[in-house]
Order: C-alpha cells, then structure tokens, then sequence
C-alpha cells in the first residue's frame, strides 16, 4: 500500500475507533479520555494496517480493541512508547503484525528476560529466531485475544492470579522446601499454572512446558493444539 494509502487508513480508523472510545467512555463519564485512547489505538492500528478487514476476525478486534478491550488497548499505548523511545528501525516485525490483528515488536516492552510479553494487542520480545513466528502465533496471539475477550477484568484476573498463586507456591514451599527451589516453587503456580497462561501453551502444542518439572503443573493440556501453519 502507498504511503497516502496507509495515512487514508490511519486516519479513517483512528475517527472510527475514537468515536467508539467516546461513546463507551460516555458512560461511565469519561468520554474524552476513552475517545483519546480509541483513537490513538485506531490511528497507529490503521497506520500499521494490522487489521484483517475482510474477514470478520479484524471487524471484530478492531470493535473490540476501541470499547470492552479500552483499559488493555490502554496499557498497549504504553507498550508502543516503550518501543518508541528505543529508537530501532527493525524493533517493529511488520511481517508478523501486518493483516494479523496484532503488533509485533522485536524489543519493545519486557520484564522477564527470554520470555515475550503481550500488553493488549501489542506482543513484545518476539527477536530473531526460527521459532519465534509460530510462538506469537500460537501462544502470544491467544493472549492478545484474551486481553480483548475479558477486557477491563483481564488485568484483574491474571494479576490476581499471579499474586494469589505466589503466595499459594511459596506456602507450598516453606512446608516440602526440598521439593523445588523457592523460585521454581513459586513460578510454578504464579505463572504455569495461571490459567491463561495454562490455555496458551496448550494451544502452542507446549504442555507441560519445556524445562518444567511436569508434576508441578496442571497434568493435561487445557485445550487442543492449534495445527501448524508452517
């Protein structure tokens, strides 16, 4: 697409999403900030063309991403600016986000190192790598869609997750402490054990995960592997 082409599109749906954003932020009584946040979702989404307008999949991200999914669409601004101010021309994997209803940064925001990290609709961490581009389609992309499904409770749920099962691990391991290492102990049910986390690597094919000790974690896969498109 031509450089006017994806200005046209920048701007055609970053006025759609914030006029979404407002009419949902209305509300609850914070239209301005609600149609800010919508539109800048549309306007960078529409200026990086990750929307797959022709099938109903994008239709429906995009409404989404710019109503129930506002707070997550939010914390992803937050992600692009992390990735801005890192100022690397090949930091943005356009072939992994362009028409695939997500970004992709290749740096971008991150806090566990050699981990990738999805904020909203934004997949942070995705380097260079042979297996990296089935890993944000099958595992990293199912979050975003989970971010846009529970929307303003998503942050809630997982965080809460993590928090409850910390404390859950570390009481696990002050009672049978030769088991595990503490860390081991607690990321076992902060984080493989988390639910959404547990549904990801299911559907990447990766259950129980690599370098996991399998009786520390659910014993079967929450659902069916996503087939490869390799």
């Amino acid at each position: 697409m031509s450089r006017a082409g994806r200005v046209v599109e920048a701007v055609v749906v970053g006025l759609v999403g914030m006029t979404l954003g407002g009419l949902v932020g209305s509300t609850l009584g914070l239209t301005v900030p609600a149609a800010i946040v919508g539109g800048l979702n549309g306007a960078i989404g529409g200026a990086r063309r990750i929307y797959r307008w022709r099938s109903p999949s994008g239709v429906v991200a995009f409404v989404l991403d710019s109503t129930w999914a506002l707070v997550t669409s939010m914390s992803a601004l937050v992600a692009h600016l992390v990735a801005a101010v890192q100022r690397d021309s090949t930091n943005y994997r356009t072939a992994l986000s362009e028409r695939a209803n997500r970004h992709v940064y290749a740096r971008g925001f991150r806090m566990r190192r050699g981990f990738l990290l999805t904020v909203g609709n934004v997949v942070n961490g995705a380097g260079a790598g042979p297996r990296i581009a089935r890993i944000v389609a099958d595992h990293e992309h199912v979050h975003v869609w989970q971010a846009r499904a529970f929307g303003p409770f998503f942050p809630l749920l997982y965080g809460g997750w993590m928090v409850a099962g910390a404390v859950i691990g570390a009481v696990g391991w002050l009672v049978r402490p030769k088991r595990q290492p503490f860390a081991a102990a607690v990321d076992a049910w902060a984080y493989y054990r988390n639910p959404f986390e547990w549904w990801a690597y299911s559907r990447e094919g990766r259950w129980p995960p690599p370098r996991v000790d399998a009786s520390t974690v659910w014993s079967k896969p929450m659902t069916a592997a996503r087939p490869s498109t390799r």
